[in-house]
């Protein structure tokens, strides 16, 4: 077998075999397949696609390439989510001291901030102390004790991937749906989730930027779950603005501890209870949705999910004091709320224009090693469809400097359109894929 015949192959649109994606996969974790050649195949399976077995194959040459967790011998089930990525995508934050408040297991594997979204692992790491990387033991450990684990990705869970992965980020091939669905499932399977729930976003604020692009990947998903023995749901959301009011580290802690203990903004309450109740549906714990979010929002009410989110964050060496009081965590130097500069409806918040900006401000990375400032971000007060009065307040700017803060005022502004005719709210789901 050769790798050049296996390229050929796919740029003749035919299907690999599972022993052809097997050799290909481990030759190149191995360095015996050169970057060259991997890119040569990466780019004819962005143009010529694969099919669901192939990229189920796919999926699983590269689980198998690291090791692979077994949940099942400390929990009995445990159910995963996973965010395609978003602007003020704090859900995890909420969701899964939810479902673990409510006898659910939640072991979690997360990711850092990726270009104008948002890290669940940067957020956490602005409370002082946090440990997001945790030895495969301790997070066994951990998720036998207190039923709730939020840690990132070991060197030895799916490695070809995070090999795979750079080499697409360079060469153009990052957008290919079969590359993306695999990439995403070889993680959550080595991870060990027996049911996994899929968060998948489309809009200016997402990395699918069309409700095609979004199904056609969920679909994908869904189908790598199944034929790989796994259990899952994909949801379609919204992502053409930020979701609740919150877009930087420290700010979305603090808006998803308001949501914990009964707050919030409305639409991250609603997205949250629909992402948890699906969860808890998989999980066995109930039989319908509507009993799940019944559940899920019990668990808010009686403070359980609070504790759990307490929990965690003790478990893994942050100071609980400051979730306890979220004033202490870290507030940026200059704070400035803009007014509308009209009196209309919202048509149109740019999302990426917003998560570009809370980047531009230190709240993100440009380059892989860049130094994330916890406290700087934006609130945006108002959602598409509402009606504000010209000098009313629009948004606020957490900034480290004036001039950062200048810069970011007159983007933000940017990102607004606006009409005179009434405008309808977005939905937050565009339907679910089973």
């Amino acid at each position: 077998m050769r790798a050049v015949d296996i390229i050929i192959k796919k740029r003749n649109k035919q299907e690999l075999t599972r022993q052809e994606i097997d050799y290909f996969i481990k030759g190149y974790t191995s360095g015996d397949i050169p970057d060259y050649q991997a890119a040569a195949w990466a780019m004819a399976v962005l143009l010529n696609g694969m099919s669901a077995r192939e990229t189920t194959d796919l999926t699983l040459a590269m689980t198998e390439s690291g090791e692979i967790l077994n949940l099942s011998q400390v929990v009995p089930i445990a159910v995963d989510k996973h965010s395609t990525g978003g602007v003020g995508d704090k859900t995890t934050l909420v969701v899964e001291p939810i479902v673990a408040a409510c006898g659910l297991p939640v072991g979690k594997m997360s990711g850092r901030g990726l270009g104008f979204t948002g890290g669940t692992l940067d957020k956490m790491e602005s409370i002082p102390g946090f440990r997001a990387n945790l030895y495969t033991q301790e997070f066994l450990d951990q998720l036998s004790r207190v039923g709730l684990v939020l840690s990132g990705q070991t060197a030895c869970l799916a490695p070809a991937d995070g090999k795979l992965y750079a080499l697409r980020d360079v060469t153009g091939t990052v957008e290919s749906i079969p590359l993306i669905a695999s990439s995403i499932m070889c993680k959550k399977i080595a991870a060990g989730a027996q049911a996994i729930v899929m968060d998948v976003k489309w809009g200016e604020g997402a990395f699918m930027e069309t409700l095609e692009e979004a199904r056609k990947l969920g679909e994908m998903m869904v189908a790598i779950a199944k034929l790989a023995g796994r259990e899952a749901v994909a949801l379609l959301s919204d992502m053409n603005q930020p979701l609740g009011q919150m877009v930087g580290n420290a700010l979305e802690v603090r808006e998803a501890i308001e949501s914990l203990q009964g707050g919030g903004p409305q639409d991250l309450r609603e997205h949250c209870l629909t992402v948890a109740a699906h969860m808890l549906v998989l999980g066995k714990m109930v039989e319908t949705e509507d009993q799940a979010r019944q559940m899920a929002g019990a668990a808010i009410q009686d403070g359980s999910a609070w504790q759990r989110f307490r929990s965690l964050v003790k478990a893994q060496g942050g100071d609980v004091s400051y979730v306890d009081d979220p004033q202490r965590l870290p507030q940026a130097k200059h704070i400035e709320t803009v007014a509308a500069p009209k009196s209309a409806y919202i048509k149109r918040i740019n999302a990426r224009v917003v998560g570009e900006t809370a980047v531009l401000m230190g709240g993100g990375r440009a380059k892989k090693d860049d130094k994330i400032d916890y406290s700087v971000g934006i609130q945006v007060l108002h959602k598409i469809g509402s009606y504000v009065e010209q000098g009313a307040a629009l948004f606020s700017v957490h900034a480290a400097s004036q001039e950062s803060l200048a810069q970011a005022k007159e983007q933000l502004l940017g990102a607004y359109s606006w009409s005179d005719q009434k405008v309808e709210p977005l939905p937050l789901f565009y339907g679910v894929i089973r």
